[in-house]
């Protein structure tokens, strides 16, 4: 599975809000209705959280959604 880039912001400044540490670009899997997807998105490496900005949330991932719920 290659690792898909969907966002071009810089994360370099953000923290994590569970232990402060910075955030990090790295691999994520995400699963939906049997699909999975392989992004690579903000997260921490001491707790292993994943942001999942707002705007791609409620945009390419809410059109990736309707289309698996189309199928």
């Amino acid at each position: 599975m290659s690792t898909m880039k969907v966002l071009d912001g810089d994360y370099s400044d953000w923290r994590c809000t569970a232990c402060g540490q910075p955030l990090v670009m790295a691999p994520a899997v995400l699963e939906y209705m049997g699909s999975r997807f392989e992004v690579e998105l903000p997260r921490c490496t001491a707790c292993d959280l994943t942001l999942v900005p707002e705007d791609l949330a409620l945009g390419k991932m809410l059109e990736v959604e309707k289309l698996l719920e189309d199928k």
